[in-house]
């Protein structure tokens, strides 16, 4: 029998590409191309970007299907090592794992439409936030009716994008597709960038995070995560041609809104304007498809320490309403906080360095596995150790490169460790 809080394959793969499919893939490019112009060097990176996701999504893959439970790296690292790593890596998701994102997809959908309807930027996005937030506090039916209706939107109208991008023949191209890529892929800038590309290809792990709540999860959750992964891969791909094809380099270096340009340079400015409000719907899927996952690391989170048991109830309906508004909280904190720019370098460090430690859980698994349960990562350890070697050079690279954002991400860390300090002091305190 078909349990009612329960979701298939088809939701569990919408939940991966809502989470990918964000802010990231309309807004970084402009930042990219301040240091690396080549289009050679762009396929570079997005296409490395999608191996180091595929890579990612084949480790979480066999870690979700050996230690069956939601809540994604805080349970793994908390199995694989220790439970103060896992702690941390649920400290990160609640703090800005889940929010920053959240947060960011607001702001770009504020500087989406907000200007059309006359309002505020951040009055649209705190507004858009609170209505996901009470619609995903209902039930995980109506959950998965929005979040399923979004990500076909969101779908139908990025083809329809690429379609028109790649058939239209442009006025002006900010193609370049001469020898200069060879010089730009050993720049620091090249490192950064690819910083924006990890950002934009987050997401390919969500399934993760709900497994509790899916259907023969050890069957699906393989399914979903690799499927969602390779489907967005190739849209990011085609997009980012789309944009370098459709303008001149001097109209979206270093700017924000580069589908919202690239969709006035292809349907003129009326027409943008409904492309703009179609790119505020896809962002919508977006902060609904994080609205639902990041709450469930929570949940399980508080289900383990005293300090956050509040946090640990559900509703009848299986929705952990205090979880869900604990992260909403935190995201209009955000939203206050930081620029656009910042709070992504910011939450992109510290989410490299956990997802890191989560594929390197992987070994850990196969020595525990005996009995060759679940599924496998095939071509092992190769897929591990192309995903390690690259949040090396991320992780690296931004230590140099961005030492603010670097700094913050591991203050953040030292904040955590205080914190389960003590919790550990709070749980004997009470327990007694």
């Amino acid at each position: 029998m078909i349990k009612s809080n329960s979701i298939g394959l088809s939701t569990a793969t919408a939940i991966v590409v809502a989470n990918m499919i964000g802010a990231g893939i309309f807004t970084s490019l402009g930042f990219q191309l301040v240091d690396t112009v080549n289009t050679w060097s762009i396929i570079i990176l997005w296409s490395l970007g999608a191996l180091m996701a595929l890579c990612g999504a084949l480790s979480y893959a066999e870690l979700g299907t050996y230690w069956v439970r939601s809540g994604g790296e805080y349970h793994f690292l908390s199995q694989a090592f220790h439970p103060i790593l896992g702690y941390l890596s649920g400290w990160v998701s609640l703090t800005i794992g889940f929010s920053a994102p959240v947060a960011l997809s607001g702001m770009a959908l504020g500087e989406y439409i907000a200007p059309y309807l006359g309002v505020p930027d951040m009055v649209l996005a705190i507004c858009t936030i609170l209505t996901v937030s009470f619609f995903h506090s209902i039930s995980i039916r109506k959950s998965s009716t929005l979040q399923n209706t979004t990500t076909l939107l969101k779908i139908f109208l990025i083809l329809l994008f690429v379609y028109f991008g790649l058939t239209q023949t442009p006025v002006t191209s900010a193609y370049l597709w001469d020898h200069t890529w060879k010089d730009e892929l050993i720049l620091p800038a090249f490192a950064v960038s690819f910083v924006y590309v990890t950002f934009s290809y987050s997401g390919w792990n969500a399934a993760s995070y709900i497994v509790d709540e899916i259907r023969e999860a050890r069957k699906n959750l393989p399914r979903a995560m690799l499927l969602g992964t390779a489907v967005v891969s190739s849209l990011y791909l085609l997009l980012n041609l789309v944009f370098l094809r459709q303008n001149p380099l001097e109209a979206i270096r270093g700017q924000l809104e580069i589908g919202q340009i690239t969709a006035i340079s292809l349907f003129g400015e009326k027409s943008g304007e409904l492309i703009s409000f179609g790119i505020a719907l896809m962002l919508i899927s977006s902060i609904s498809a994080m609205v639902w996952a990041g709450p469930r690391v929570t949940q399980v989170m508080a289900e383990d320490h005293g300090l956050w048991r509040w946090f640990s109830s559900k509703t009848k309906n299986n929705v952990p309403l205090r979880a869900i508004w604990l992260q909403t909280s935190i995201t209009l904190m955000l939203l206050f906080t930081g620029t656009f720019e910042q709070v992504m370098i910011y939450s992109g460090f510290v989410l490299q360095l956990f997802a890191a430690l989560a594929v390197a859980g992987v070994f850990v698994v196969r020595r525990k596995n005996k009995t060759k349960s679940g599924f496998r990562s095939p071509l092992f350890p190769i897929p591990q150790l192309i995903f390690l070697i690259l949040s090396f050079w991320v992780l690296l690279y931004l230590v140099f490169a961005q030492p603010l954002e670097t700094g913050l991400g591991l203050l953040n860390l030292v904040l955590g460790f205080l914190v389960f300090k003590f919790d550990g002091f709070y749980s004997k305190k009470w327990s007694k």
